[in-house]
């Protein structure tokens, strides 16, 4: 006859199967809950500039939205080179996402021999907040207010004689665009920065400027400058009363800048699902949406496929563009 366990032996033996049963549950090191540190999103561009100023309206919302600290971290210069490249390099670890744009994800490839990294291999897309619509402004009397077909007409009575100050990229782009599509034989003058071209249109220097909503809109305000048109399909919710270049005769007529997230290559994917869907919460709150649209911004949210999709067609099309129009970074 078989003897019974011992009741010390029956007790090691009920632990033993207890610490193995726990053991399949509970991983020994279990991996941390996300986020359980701050998050940074790094502007490579200055402060006080609008992504710096978009970025800090997100980190605010997303920081209560995600109960961690999101902070802003600026790396500017080589037009968005540097802190770019810097977010590249950074851990693919859910702690690091760029604030990136249409420059620096899909222009900037083109525009440099080197820009310091890959846009297509070095980054994920997350979260698209919107689109930057641009504005073509006038200050010859001559010309109306949402005149853009008077302004092809003079542009072709007078080919290359009317200056347009072109203060970034992302306008001489637009402009080399608009100038193809609308057999429109403008002269492209190239400035540093907005401010700059917008005190040379104001002063009379030069007619016609194409710049952001945001740097455009006081001296529309005033009354100082005429809007012609802006760059998106259709009119915006940023300049209300403004009719698109397409919808005065430019047909299909659409370029515009965007800002997004993105983190670096390889970031766990359930990571930056969870970060674009508290993005795409926090834009669905109004007071939230209204400051997007005092920004110069167009509220437009992507998660992350569809961004994807929508960056590697823009990074094509801007592309095209600057080299059949031979535009180089100065």
């Amino acid at each position: 006859m078989t003897s019974r366990p011992s009741l010390r032996v029956r007790r090691s033996l009920l632990a033993t199967v207890a610490a193995v049963g726990l053991g399949t549950l509970c991983p020994v090191q279990a991996t941390p809950a996300w986020p359980d540190k701050p998050i940074r999103i790094l502007v490579p561009y200055g402060a006080g500039q609008g992504a710096d100023i978009l970025a800090r309206v997100m980190a605010q919302e997303l920081g209560k939205s995600l109960g961690q600290t999101v902070y802003v971290e600026n790396k500017a210069g080589a037009g968005g080179n540097i802190g770019t490249a810097l977010a590249a390099k950074a851990p693919a670890d859910g702690y690091t996402f760029l604030l990136g744009t249409n420059a620096t994800n899909a222009a900037n490839g083109y525009l440099y021999a080197h820009p310091g990294f890959d846009a297509a291999a070095d980054f994920d897309a997350v979260a698209m907040l919107g689109l930057l619509p641009m504005v073509v402004c006038s200050s010859a009397p001559d010309l109306p207010a949402n005149g853009i077909a008077q302004l092809v007409e003079k542009a072709r009575a007078r080919p290359d004689s009317l200056n347009v100050g072109l203060p970034s990229t992302s306008s001489a782009v637009i402009f080399a665009h608009f100038v193809k599509t609308a057999q429109a034989p403008l002269f492209g003058v190239k400035y540093k920065a907005s401010a700059q071209s917008m005190t040379d249109v104001l002063g009379g220097q030069i007619p016609l400027v194409i710049d952001t909503v945001i740097a455009a809109r006081p001296h529309l305000a005033s009354g100082r400058l005429k809007a012609l048109g802006v760059t998106t399909l259709k009119e915006s919710e940023v300049l209300p009363g403004v009719k698109s270049l397409a919808e005065q005769g430019v047909q299909g007529f659409e370029f515009v800048p965007w800002d997004a997230f993105f983190a670096p290559r390889g970031t766990p994917a359930p990571v930056a699902q969870k970060f674009a869907e508290h993005v795409q919460r926090a834009m669905e709150q109004p007071e939230l949406r209204r400051k997007l649209l005092d920004t110069g911004l167009e509220p437009r949210y992507m998660g992350p496929a569809e961004l994807q999709a929508f960056v590697a067609a823009e990074r094509q099309r801007w592309g095209d563009i600057i080299k059949a129009a031979g535009i180089r970074a100065d």
